[in-house]
């Protein structure tokens, strides 16, 4: 016999008999099981709730999930994905200043000026367009990114990046630990470009103890970091292509990466997350017979370009998605702060390796290369030429590479070498120090900013004297550069959207930290 209160997999929704039977209380249901039936009233209750996964109080039943609340939603719709403020509403509900960021307005207006919410797209109201996400677990986003669009028909009206899914709270980490420590940290922030947020990181810390490496040292991690952007650049090369169809790109792409990160292996111990640039030096010489292994990846990647270039430039499916899609003017470049390929995409040639010299950079000769409207096609050819450029510095560090010591010969920064630790036991006490505890640094806030291959890359360092870090603040361009979709993504086509999304090059790990 059947108790009839029961649902099983026989039973309707409801009831047994396929009727609707009157909501229970949660705690008959017995909440938290597969049963439970109980959804929060609506996202402003979750919103003033605190914690979004918080059940709201009274509950609500079936029959009164799909009616429409005082907003126009679904009750029961509305509650489940909400993310605050950073999602896309209706444009009745939208504040006029954040209506025209989403449009994809980028001029300041003086002080003062306010904004009929009348004078903005007047022809188009919420009856007769819809909001839809992409996002955030689709593979197109390069990562754990949501787009919201706003969409009359298949025309993008509004765009809203929703990040925060990859958040681990990096800098606060950061003031927990020590200097020493520092690299592990921040190396998983671009894990595409690991070895640039380790240099920026100890360009900073160097920059507040004052002291000054051996040229070395400075031109290792010039070899490390431009083989870094060679194999970023080619990660993008695969996957942009994949975006827009071509499956041998993916496969050619990773295929010459591949090579890149053997020689990383081989010289860090490791293909990412690597560790090797540290404050005061690098964590280890380079090994045996790494000329020819460099000259190598040389020979074979350059003369790879020219046949992406053959496979791609020339396509006509491939030029007629890229070409005037996802168009950005200079102006609208700079008010929004962009670096990296999507500014010179626009002709401005500005690259920190030329304009703020760091390093050995000053020393060796490679153009800045620049494209002319803007879009999606002028952003591949920049990175396809900066392969070649980023390799042409390699073969002159190659050559110019000096004898010397690896890292700085301070005691007070660098741990003895290993084979001391067996036979002193200051050496050992000298290591077991400088891991345990680290080295003091004087107080003093410092920014340093590198060229990474998404642009500058910027570390704020405040120092209170201690071991550890006061506070960090990295100033990572995938972030910046995300403000530039709502302007470039505006009256195009739905289906360019991931087209454009992959000309950013967004790395989540570096947006979200």
């Amino acid at each position: 016999m059947t108790d009839p209160t029961s649902n099983t997999p026989e039973d309707g929704v409801d009831g047994t008999d396929g009727t609707d039977a009157p909501a229970l209380p949660a705690t008959e249901r017995g909440a938290g099981t597969p049963n439970d039936t109980t959804f929060r009233a609506s996202a402003h209750e979750a919103e003033s709730s605190g914690h979004p996964d918080t059940p709201q109080s009274p509950p609500i039943s079936r029959d009164q999930y799909l009616k429409v609340g005082p907003d126009g939603e679904p009750i029961g719709l509305s509650a489940e994905t909400f993310e605050g403020h950073q999602e896309l509403t209706r444009r009745s509900t939208t504040d006029p200043g954040e209506l025209r960021r989403e449009v994809g307005a980028v001029l300041r207006l003086p002080e003062g000026v306010v904004i009929d919410p009348a004078n903005i797209d007047v022809e188009q109201s919420d009856d007769n367009t819809m909001i839809i996400n992409m996002g955030p677990q689709h593979p197109s986003t390069h990562g754990v990114l949501r787009l919201m669009f706003e969409l009359d028909g298949e025309t993008v009206l509004r765009t809203k990046p929703v990040i925060g899914y990859l958040h681990t709270g990096m800098e606060k980490t950061a003031e927990e630990l020590t200097y020493v420590q520092g690299s592990t940290n921040v190396t998983r922030m671009d894990y595409l470009s690991p070895l640039h947020n380790e240099l920026v990181l100890s360009l900073a810390v160097e920059a507040l103890l004052g002291i000054e490496l051996p040229a070395r040292a400075d031109w290792i991690r010039m070899l490390m970091t431009e083989l870094n952007r060679v194999s970023s650049h080619l990660m993008w090369m695969a996957t942009n292509g994949m975006d827009l169809g071509s499956t041998s790109m993916m496969i050619y792409g990773f295929r010459e990466r591949e090579m890149v990160l053997a020689f990383f292996e081989k010289t860090t111990g490791l293909r990412m997350n690597h560790n090797f640039i540290r404050p005061g030096g690098t964590a280890a010489d380079l090994p045996d017979g790494w000329e020819d292994d460099v000259t190598i990846i040389c020979d074979t990647v350059l003369p790879r370009t020219d046949e992406y270039d053959e496979l791609l430039t020339g396509q006509p499916l491939f030029r007629q998605r890229t070409e005037s899609i996802g168009r950005l003017s200079a102006e609208e470049a700079l008010a929004l702060s962009l670096t990296g390929p999507i500014l010179r995409s626009t002709g401005v040639p500005w690259d920190l390796r030329r304009s703020m010299p760091y390093l050995h950079y000053d020393q060796v000769d490679f153009d800045v290369i620049v494209g002319t409207y803007g879009d999606n096609f002028d952003r591949y050819s920049v990175r396809l030429n900066e392969i070649r450029e980023s390799i042409r510095i390699i073969r002159q560090i190659v050559e110019k590479m000096p004898a010397g010591d690896y890292r700085v010969q301070d005691k007070k920064v660098t741990p003895p070498p290993r084979a001391r630790i067996d036979e002193s036991m200051e050496a050992l006490i000298h290591h077991f120090k400088v891991f345990t505890e680290g080295f003091k640094v004087p107080e003093g806030e410092v920014y340093v900013a590198i060229e990474s291959p998404r642009g500058e890359l910027g570390c704020y360092l405040v120092s209170d004297g201690s071991s550890k870090p006061y506070r960090m603040h990295i100033r990572g361009p995938s972030f910046v550069n995300l403000q530039a979709l709502p302007v470039m993504m505006r009256g195009g086509l739905l289906a360019d959207a991931v087209s454009v999304c992959s000309s950013v090059d967004p790395v989540m790990g570096e947006v979200d930290r």
